[in-house]
């Protein structure tokens, strides 16, 4: 048996991913686009998302194409970034035929990153139509850019005890390359209430407030009652990708699947705080199992995550996984 291999998330062909950022500000759009088209499914499990056409995903209803999704910054402000990637697909003749006009199908979600980055007066400027169409036009069908960037750059991660003892979050990517051709990848915007941590290890979250050491969020929740969070602006989003020939109902089981590579690597994960959403695009080249897809999701939306906090780097005063040392639980 082939020994698969993580690999960088493109070449996914139909597939670009584009950023833009607002790195004074800290906050920012990441899409995917998809311009021909491709059949798509969702999955919501937090307790607290900000989405965008999700009910169109749904497979009893009609339309079964999508031609970008939008990642966005900025809480509910952020949904209309997917207006701005609507418009630059349509410029270019892309969207689904309605007989007298194309409209492109662009769900979407936004993580909450209001409390990073200066502000003016009461408010902080957030992702706008604008963003959406600048990370259109900074779209690329070659590479990934990681780390603080696009809707990452204000992305934190175990809020649990406050902002004033996160650690920076960020987005990641990766891909796994199977037999027959058979391609899968994700790319997550990283920004969870809890840890992030492969095995027993946590390698970004709380840190404690004296010590700056980690903090098991996960077993502080279970056998103490602090209370509510300190900080409830949260999320983990993202998107699946692969070249397989799957029906929208299959799709959404991919999505389904998906979501247990953010159980592995977030602790806690799904909470009432998160709006953690996964969405599944796929291009409909290769025939495929669902099952199949959706194991190869769960294991590239994991180490998608892993790679979002070990790229990213400190800002705004919020320290990055590289400033602080990993160490087990417990």
């Amino acid at each position: 048996m082939t020994q698969l291999a993580f690999q960088p998330l493109l070449p996914l062909a139909g597939f670009q991913v584009g950023h833009h950022t607002d790195t004074v500000h800290g906050t920012g759009t990441t899409v995917v686009l998809c311009p021909e088209g491709c059949v798509g499914g969702v999955d919501v499990r937090g307790g607290a998302p900000g989405t965008r056409e999700t009910a169109l995903l749904d497979p009893a209803c009609k339309v079964d194409v999508v031609h970008g999704v939008s990642l966005s910054g900025g809480s509910a402000f952020g949904l209309g970034t997917a207006d701005g990637v609507m418009r630059w697909l349509a410029e270019r003749g892309f969207g689904y035929d309605t007989g007298t006009a194309r409209v492109p199908i662009v769900p979407g979600a936004i993580i909450y990153d209001l409390s990073v980055g200066p502000r003016t007066g009461n408010a902080k400027p957030t992702p706008t139509a604008e963003s959406g169409y600048a990370a259109c036009e900074n779209a690329r069908p070659d590479h990934v850019l990681e780390g603080c960037v696009g809707a990452g750059i204000g992305a934190t991660v175990g809020k649990f005890l406050g902002m004033a003892q996160c650690s920076k979050g960020g987005v990641g990517g990766a891909a796994l390359y199977a037999e027959q051709g058979l391609k899968v990848g994700a790319l997550v915007v990283v920004n969870a209430l809890g840890n992030i941590g492969t095995g027993a290890r946590i390698l970004a979250g709380a840190r404690d407030h004296h010590t700056n050491a980690y903090v098991d969020i996960q077993h502080l929740w279970s056998m103490t009652d602090p209370g509510p969070p300190a900080a409830l602006g949260n999320t983990t989003i993202g998107a699946v990708l692969t070249n397989a020939q799957l029906t929208k109902a299959e799709m959404t089981k991919v999505a389904q699947m998906a979501h247990s590579g953010i159980s592995r690597t977030i602790q806690p994960s799904h909470t009432p705080h998160d709006g953690d959403t996964l969405f599944a695009l796929a291009t409909g080249e290769q025939p495929a199992d669902p099952g199949q897809i959706g194991t190869l999701a769960a294991l590239c939306v994991a180490e998608a995550i892993v790679r979002a906090v070990q790229n990213a780097c400190s800002l705004f005063g919020i320290p990055a996984a590289s400033d602080v040392e990993s160490r087990p639980i417990g």
